[in-house]
């Protein structure tokens, strides 16, 4: 069965809830990465650096790692439904750059990395 297409406000609007209680003091490394919503046809990156936070709707050029996959696919990763390492198995995502830093984006927004 293939993932429902999830708009792109609504997968948004879920990233903003996981992380609205982010505790950057905790967190002391740096992390670029970037998003492609394959069905969509919509990217957005996520950025932690001095402890700060940053989502937004925009390619990130000096990206870490760049994860594609389709919208339901992701929310589901996301969830804990689906975790990243069957998704990459199962080609649902894939990963140009740093695997390492696309499992901390996983746990960072809570879905199961294993």
């Amino acid at each position: 069965m293939a993932a429902a297409k999830i708009p792109f406000e609504d997968i948004m609007a879920e990233i903003e809830q996981k992380t609205a209680n982010f505790d950057g003091s905790n967190y002391h490394g740096f992390l670029a990465l970037q998003v492609n919503l394959t069905d969509l046809d919509k990217v957005f990156y996520v950025e932690v650096k001095d402890h700060k936070l940053t989502i937004a709707p925009f390619e990130y050029n000096d990206r870490q790692a760049k994860m594609s996959m389709k919208s339901g696919n992701f929310q589901k990763m996301i969830n804990g439904q689906l975790s990243g390492t069957t998704a990459f198995l199962t080609q649902k995502l894939k990963i140009e750059g740093s695997i390492e830093k696309c499992k901390e984006l996983t746990a960072l927004l809570g879905g199961n990395v294993d």
